[in-house]
């Protein structure tokens, strides 16, 4: 899977998440809230949650990222 976030993108602060055959967008709830899914094509529930796991271990950095290509988050 690859994590994504496109410079040409609008808020909130989301990433793309993509792989084989699938797509799924979540919202990073910077600088303080929650990872949370907004849209999925194809992703099996199971593939979902731990991705969103994974990408709130990482919520810091992904926020620092969005504000790098985007300035603030929200």
């Amino acid at each position: 899977m690859r994590v994504v976030i496109y410079p040409n993108d609008r808020r909130p602060a989301h990433v793309h998440v993509i792989g084989a055959d699938a797509e799924a967008l979540f919202v990073l709830g910077c600088p303080a809230g929650r990872v949370r899914l907004r849209e999925n094509y194809r992703f099996a529930r199971r593939e979902l949650t731990i991705t969103e796991k994974k990408l709130a271990e990482h919520s810091d950095e992904l926020c620092q990222a969005w504000e790098e290509i985007h300035g603030h988050a929200e």
